[in-house]
C-alpha cells in the first residue's frame, strides 16, 4: 500500500482503524484543525515543544490540501477517523468532516513515530503492536509541556518494548527522524516520567512487555489533544490516536544519513 492508496481506502470508508505498520515507507502525521484564531498560539506551542509537535505541513485559512505532502490529499476525508472538540471535551468520533469544515479552519501537520517504524524492522526489530495488529500504547506523562497562549498540558508519550539492544539501535536509527520525534525521551521505569502503570494506557492498546524487554518512550503527537482539552477552546478536529494522515513522502531506511 502506498501513502495515496492509505488515503483513498480511508476516504472511501475502507480505512477506519490505526494505519501502524500501514503503507511502510511512508510517511504519517497527526493532525490538528482548530480556527485561525487560534492557530498563532498553537503554532507557538508547536514552536516551543517539537519533540511532540514536530510540524509538516500546515494550511491556509478553509484550505483543506497540503499539496506538499500529496498531490491530491484532502484533510477533511482522509483520515481513518477524527476526533471532534466541543469546549475542550471530546464531542465525537467520525471518519469524515466534510460537513464540519468552515472558512476559517486551519489544519497542522505533525510528524508521526510510524513514521519511522518501517525503518525499525528492516533493521531487524521486532515491535509489538505491529506483529499484534493493535494500536500503540500511549500514555499521559507527568512532563509538562511549554505553554502558549491557551495551550498547554502534559506531553504525551508512546511506548514500545524492547530488549536491550535493540533499545540501543532504535535510539541510534530514530535520531535521524527529528521530524518525526526523533530519539526516546525515557527508558526504563515508567514511574520516573509520572506513569503509574503500563497495562492501561490512555490511548490506543495495551501491549505485553516481556522481563527481558525494557519500554522505551517517544514523544506523542497525541500531546495536542492533551492542551486542546485543557485550553477549552470552543471547536477543534484532531485524528483519532493511532489513526495517522499517510502522506507521499518517502521515509525509509535508505534516506537515513550515515552515522560517523
Amino acid at each position: 500500500m502506498t501513502g495515496r492508496e492509505a488515503r483513498l481506502a480511508a476516504r472511501a470508508g475502507a480505512l477506519t482503524g490505526p494505519t501502524a505498520g500501514l503503507a511502510p515507507g511512508f510517511a504519517q502525521g497527526n493532525v490538528v484543525i482548530l480556527p485561525n484564531a487560534f492557530a498563532l498560539d498553537f503554532a507557538t506551542f508547536c514552536d516551543r515543544n517539537p519533540k511532540p509537535c514536530p510540524v509538516i505541513g500546515m494550511t491556509e485559512p478553509g484550505i483543506p490540501e497540503v499539496p506538499a505532502l500529496g498531490a491530491d490529499l484532502d484533510l477533511r476525508t482522509d483520515l481513518p477517523r477524527y476526533r471532534v472538540w466541543r469546549d475542550g471535551a471530546l464531542a465525537e468520533e467520525i471518519t469524515d468532516i466534510s460537513h464540519l469544515w468552515r472558512g476559517d479552519l486551519v489544519g497542522f501537520v505533525l510528524g508521526c513515530s510510524f513514521t519511522f517504524e518501517h525503518a525499525l524492522i528492516a533493521a531487524g526489530i521486532p515491535l509489538k503492536h505491529v506483529m499484534l495488529r493493535r494500536n500503540v500504547a500511549m500514555y499521559r506523562t507527568g512532563m509538562p509541556c511549554e505553554p502558549a497562549g491557551p495551550f498547554a498540558g502534559p506531553l504525551v508519550v508512546s511506548m514500545r518494548p524492547l530488549s536491550a539492544d535493540d533499545t540501543r539501535r532504535a535510539i541510534e536509527i530514530t535520531t535521524h527522524f527529528p521530524s518525526a520525534h526523533g530519539a526516546p525521551v525515557h527508558v526504563g521505569d515508567p514511574g520516573e516520567i509520572g506513569i503509574s502503570t503500563l497495562s492501561s494506557p490512555d490511548y490506543g492498546d495495551p501491549i505485553p512487555i516481556a522481563a527481558d524487554e525494557l519500554p522505551v518512550f517517544w514523544a506523542c503527537g497525541v500531546t495536542p489533544q492533551a492542551a486542546i482539552a485543557n485550553a477549552r477552546i470552543p471547536f477543534a478536529i484532531t485524528h483519532a490516536p493511532g489513526c495517522m494522515l499517510v502522506t507521499d513522502l518517502k521515509a525509509t531506511i535508505s534516506l537515513l544519513p550515515r552515522s560517523s
